[in-house]
């Protein structure tokens, strides 16, 4: 039996939030893809700053993966990742060098100039 913890808007704030442009955004690709997906946030080691984040979109979630939902749209974060990203919000940004979903960490004491890696 698979189990997703979804997390309400009350309760968010203290795990990680998904940003109402991440949302739009998240619409347009399953607009875009004909069928629902959902943004895959994971760490792992490596990048130029000690860690990097991983963007997926994915159908499906992992048993004990957290889901973050904002109007309709969902976020999910496996518990090894959770860790390093609490608090954080996940957003979507749309700037003149690129278009990218982005994390805005409080726990990143440091991270690289693109925003993909990050030191705590």
């Amino acid at each position: 039996m698979t189990q997703t913890l979804t997390i309400s808007k009350k309760a968010a704030p203290a795990l990680v939030t998904l940003s109402q442009d991440a949302a739009a955004r998240l619409h347009a690709l399953s607009q875009a893809e004909g069928r629902p997906v959902m943004l895959r946030v994971a760490v792992e080691g490596g990048g130029c700053s000690g860690f990097q984040y991983l963007f997926d979109l994915v159908e499906a979630a992992e048993p004990d993966d957290l889901r973050v939902e904002r109007d309709g749209a969902a976020a999910l974060v496996d518990p090894v990742s959770l860790d390093l990203l609490k608090g954080s919000v996940i957003d979507f940004v749309d700037e003149l060098a690129a278009a990218q979903f982005r994390v805005r960490n409080p726990n990143a004491r440091s991270s690289c100039g693109c925003g993909v890696s990050f030191s705590v």
